[in-house]
């Protein structure tokens, strides 16, 4: 039996993500739909670290059953690995495809799909093998001071002098996200060191969803709130980053998304309220997938700068001023796939990567 508000969540997130990737003016963002140049944490970088809890979460979910039920762990183990190979692959498709239809910077190896992939596979792993809590916990305790030291002991958080960026410029160089190749430094915020507090995020809603399936929803809250303080704390010494995904921000971003879905299932699974965002949980790497290849469709036919000029700014941006036509733009991209979410949930049509 699927827990309805950890779908709500994952949807809403989901919803939020559209929203924010695709404004119809990147000249014109409210502050709050912007991303951190560097340090410090904007509500536009709690998006993707939530989901990622939440797929910690879900693992935790779908796979303790299928464990407590007596299922084998190898045919588990190869679903796992294949599910996250799918994800990777489609990741690298999707960014092949960007390149193809709108040009812009080359091809990029890593991306968000592919984070989710490596991390799903990794943690899934653990969640087959490695099943104690006190062993998760200890995984988690190493992965963030290990890389607190790693960053501390190969050149500190600053850009391009930190480790994760060094390592991506050597080893994925062009195929970064960021490449200058007067300087021949890269910089990767999805990159290959990161992905290891990355991986922490994940093991954090694991170990969330084990109190969730055992419904402590208190003690799931305290932790969300406990996680908070210490990476408030822990970022007097090491900054809030998303880009490099500091274990401050793990723990900042991992203790919101705690409570937000103590929340959540205090309202949904108890209270009974509605389950809002649902239909986009079920179907979420389909409506993320689905909103990229739109928006390559869109920029590819040359239909993307009429359709934002004549529809929204023209006649917005006078009365609300640029930002609000921009994020005007994004909020009907976000509610087409809403409503095309909502109809493939109502015909029970689940697509599964």
């Amino acid at each position: 039996m699927r827990i309805n508000s950890v779908d709500a969540v994952r949807g809403l997130t989901v919803a939020a993500m559209l929203l924010v990737n695709d404004a119809g003016d990147w000249s014109h963002i409210y502050p709050w739909l912007e991303h951190a140049p560097w340090h410090g944490c904007t509500p536009a970088d709690f998006i993707f670290p939530v989901f990622m809890l939440i797929v910690g979460m879900s693992l935790q979910l779908a796979l303790g059953r299928q464990l407590d039920a007596g299922a084998a762990p190898g045919p588990m183990a190869r679903a796992v690995l294949l599910r996250g190979a799918r994800i990777v692959l489609l990741g690298v498709a999707l960014n092949a495809i960007s390149l193809l239809t709108m040009g812009g910077h080359g091809f990029r190896l890593l991306g968000v799909l592919q984070r989710i992939g490596i991390c799903f596979a990794l943690a899934g792993m653990m969640a087959i093998y490695l099943r104690g809590a006190r062993t998760q916990w200890t995984a988690l305790g190493a992965i963030l001071l290990g890389y607190w030291a790693l960053l501390a002991g190969g050149g500190g958080v600053e850009p391009n002098l930190n480790l994760a960026d060094r390592i991506d410029t050597a080893v994925l160089g062009a195929l970064s996200y960021q490449w200058d190749a007067a300087t021949g430094l890269a910089h990767e915020p999805e990159g290959i060191v990161s992905t290891l507090p990355s991986l922490g995020t994940v093991i954090l809603g694991m170990r969330a969803g084990d109190w969730l399936r055992k419904g402590r929803i208190g003690a799931l809250a305290a932790g969300g709130a406990t996680a908070m303080l210490i990476g408030a704390a822990w970022s007097l010494a090491l900054p809030l980053n998303k880009q490099l995904w500091t274990s401050s921000f793990v723990l900042w971003t991992g203790g919101f998304g705690m409570l937000a879905v103590a929340l959540a299932y205090q309202l949904i699974d108890v209270r009974g309220w509605p389950p809002l965002g649902r239909s986009m949980g079920v179907n979420a790497i389909t409506a993320y997938a689905g909103s990229w290849l739109a928006a390559c469709a869109l920029a590819a036919s040359g239909a993307m700068g009429p359709l934002y000029e004549h529809a929204f700014r023209a006649p917005l941006a006078p009365l609300f001023g640029q930002e609000f036509a921009s994020m005007a733009f994004a909020a009907a991209f976000t509610a087409v796939f809403w409503i095309a979410m909502a109809y493939a949930y109502k015909r029970g049509w689940r697509i599964s990567i």
